[in-house]
């Protein structure tokens, strides 16, 4: 089951994280952020992230694609924070 609370917390964490990264001209930082953000899905609801992931098993962990996963991962968490 999906709390309320988890999908609230991650979308803090994530959205905070996103902010900063987005605007980063520093590597190191982004390689921080990745390294934040993979650890807290150790941490996470695995149904909440079998729900942002959509089965992706590298979603969020893979450095290439990051950007646009932890984008899409603040859309769906912004939709499920605020939905109803």
């Amino acid at each position: 089951m999906i709390t309320k609370d988890s999908i609230e917390t991650a979308y803090a964490f994530f959205h905070q994280k996103h902010r900063v990264y987005i605007y980063s001209n520093m590597d190191w930082q982004k390689d921080d952020i990745e390294y934040a953000i993979d650890s807290y899905i150790e941490t996470m609801s695995p149904e909440l992230f079998e729900k942002i992931s959509a089965g992706r098993p590298d979603f969020l962990r893979n450095h290439l694609t990051f950007k646009d996963d932890l984008s899409k991962a603040v859309e769906i968490l912004e939709e499920m924070t605020f939905a109803n």
